[in-house]
């Protein structure tokens, strides 16, 4: 396993908290979770975290695509989306932010596992792509 700091971005307090205790059993390092994409963004760029695990469907004027893109713009930090919404429409949206896994609820504890963990290694070893490059 990698160590990590993982930023849990997810307007339900109940499935934050849950979520940040699984990713602390697997020895991930988690800060409180945020909820809105504009506090995201704030403490993605204080905190820099090793991932940002992202909900779609967020509190607030910006969805978890619109913060993801610019997370991984800014501050070139990986995104793995955590989200019930797998419509074309959504997944469309969402790819083109270039997120490092996709990951539906309901949750599957080993799916998000694995995603994290290979998510994390391709991070470290190619670094985030930008559509610049």
């Amino acid at each position: 396993m990698v160590e990590a700091n993982i930023m849990i971005v997810e307007d339900e307090v109940l499935f934050a908290k849950d979520l940040q205790d699984l990713l602390e059993s697997w020895g991930y390092t988690v800060p409180a979770p945020v909820s809105t994409g504009e506090e995201a963004i704030e403490k993605a760029g204080e905190l820099k975290p090793d991932l940002v695990l992202m909900d779609i469907v967020l509190k607030g004027g910006m969805d978890g695509i619109e913060a993801a893109d610019t997370i991984r713009t800014r501050f070139k930090i990986p995104v793995v989306y955590l989200t019930a919404y797998a419509d074309d429409e959504t997944v469309q949206r969402a790819k083109i932010t270039e997120p490092y896994g996709y990951v539906l609820k309901p949750l599957e504890e080993r799916d998000l596992h694995v995603t994290l963990e290979i998510a994390l290694y391709m991070y470290a070893k190619y670094g985030v792509r930008t559509k610049e490059n």
